[in-house]
């Protein structure tokens, strides 16, 4: 059986179109901790420009009070850790704040999916609670998707 990580390119775009026709958020991204790293994102976004070292930092299990300390960059975009559920059990999750900017902060959440998290930024003014379960619920769906469809090749 093949992993989650290897479903075609259009799918993750089909999840990435999802998290965008939500009224709150503005970039969404899949990423995983093994190359090719960045499997989709928004094309008018920055997640586009995730990096290699950026994804390695975020999903490295070990040394993760650092983030705590140090934060977190998204495509060059500095981001306070507010909650790192990311590797506990049922929860999966991470929530982020960008760094005041120009344009002010904005909430982050990352859902992990199996192998692959979805990474997605709020628009301006969107509470982090909220977009959790936006998140959540989409990558639900995505994963119902997936199966699905893993199911009939």
């Amino acid at each position: 059986m093949q992993s989650i990580e290897d479903v075609s390119q259009e799918i993750w775009q089909e999840c990435i179109n999802l998290f965008l026709q939500s009224e709150m958020c503005s970039d969404a991204a899949v990423i995983t901790n093994r190359p090719p790293w960045l499997l989709a994102s928004s094309t008018k976004g920055n997640f586009i420009q995730i990096t290699q070292e950026e994804v390695q930092t975020l999903l490295a299990k070990e040394g993760r009070e650092r983030l705590y300390l140090h934060g977190v960059a998204l495509a060059g975009i500095k981001c306070l850790l507010i909650r790192d559920n990311l590797f506990t059990n049922g929860n999966n999750s991470m929530d982020l704040r960008t760094k005041g900017q120009s344009r002010g902060s904005q909430a982050v959440t990352i859902v992990q999916m199996e192998s692959v998290y979805l990474v997605v930024m709020g628009k301006k003014g969107t509470k982090g609670g909220p977009l959790n379960l936006k998140a959540f619920e989409i990558a639900g769906y995505t994963r119902e998707a997936i199966l699905q469809k893993m199911a009939h090749c």
